[in-house]
């Protein structure tokens, strides 16, 4: 944003990969409103970048400007910025303040841990009753209610992917689609965690959503063991099937299936579980934040599914950082940011 006495003279944001950046798209607004912005004040989340990249500099761009004073959020995580471009504002006689602000740090909390990260930046969603069950007995069921669901649509599309086990496929069928359809730079996947056997050749996940735009969705990606791999030979035809581990693997290695979706292009993913996925993957210190519904009900009874399974809940990590609780209708959201293990 630019300012100058009060007013704002442009506004501007990174709106997809492969974009102009917020500093340019501000820029470029104030200009097409007639605006002079020479001696302005540009307030940015992130510091604006100073290396080669497909988008010119934008620390070169706010010079060339006359900015006369930059508001910095957070310096760029990227260690080829990292103070780079505030130094270069700086010897350019442009004030530059550097914030350091906790909310811009959440803003770029995703883009920062991809930077340095071979493994994709994993969000688990998951919605329990008050008691701590995903479902009174054995099968689908609905446990939050429209607005949470609306929440939920909204994380999808805030990510490359979304991902479940092979088990709520089975049970649920689902379409883990994003809702409206949108299309994007790069074509949003849908992916099963298959442990040790296949899913339904009919399954809804594997097929093209019909209403979508062409090209809206990558192929589904199917994670299987690399010691099953005939087993997930005839979902060749139907999708992208990434096999992981060692060659004679039977069971999959979670980490390994982690690498190669980051290998296939996928940097942020959500994960819905189910409760056997998302147990292992906390255990496995493959989650970087959770976002955990609860709804108003009970569920306990002799059949009734609990949220996380398979798992040893006291050998789990401890010291979430819990940093917002957020009333969804009638549920309660609850995020955290999950330790490394």
């Amino acid at each position: 944003m630019i300012v100058r006495d009060g007013r704002t003279l442009g506004e501007g944001w990174h709106h997809r990969k492969g974009d102009p950046h917020a500093e340019a798209e501000a820029l470029r607004a104030a200009r097409d409103m007639g605006e002079d912005v020479r001696g302005a004040t540009m307030y940015v989340t992130l510091e604006p970048h100073d290396h080669e990249s497909a988008m010119p500099r934008c620390s070169v761009a706010v010079i060339d400007a006359g900015i006369a004073r930059v508001v910095v959020g957070v310096l760029d995580p990227n260690v080829r910025t990292h103070g780079n471009g505030v130094a270069r504002m700086r010897a350019a006689d442009v004030a530059v303040d550097v914030a350091e602000d906790p909310a811009c740090l959440a803003l770029i909390e995703r883009f920062a841990y991809t930077i340095d990260s071979v493994l994709p930046f994993v969000t688990l969603k998951m919605a329990m009753s008050l008691d701590g069950f995903v479902s009174p007995r054995a099968g689908s069921h609905r446990v939050t209610g429209e607005e949470a669901r609306e929440r939920v649509y909204d994380l999808r599309a805030e990510h490359d992917a979304v991902m479940v086990g092979a088990g709520t496929v089975r049970v649920d069928d689902p379409l883990l689609t994003v809702r409206p359809h949108r299309t994007r730079v790069k074509p949003y996947a849908r992916v099963v965690v298959c442990e040790t056997a296949s899913v339904p050749l009919a399954s809804r996940v594997l097929a093209a959503p019909p209403d979508a735009p062409a090209g809206s969705y990558r192929p589904t990606i199917v994670l299987a063991p690399a010691g099953l791999a005939d087993v997930f030979t005839p979902l060749g035809e139907r999708c992208e099937v990434l096999l992981a581990g060692e060659p004679d693997a039977l069971q999959l290695d979670l980490r390994a299936a982690m690498l190669a979706l980051r290998g296939a292009g996928i940097t942020t993913v959500l994960c819905e579980g189910g409760p056997t996925l998302a147990a292992r993957l906390i255990a496995a210190g493959l989650v970087e934040r959770v976002v955990w519904f609860v709804a108003p009900v009970f569920f306990a009874a002799p059949g009734a599914v609990p949220v996380l399974a398979g798992a040893d809940l006291g050998a789990l990590a401890n010291g979430w950082a819990f940093d917002e609780v957020e009333r969804v209708g009638n549920d309660l959201m609850i995020t955290a940011r999950l330790p490394h293990v």
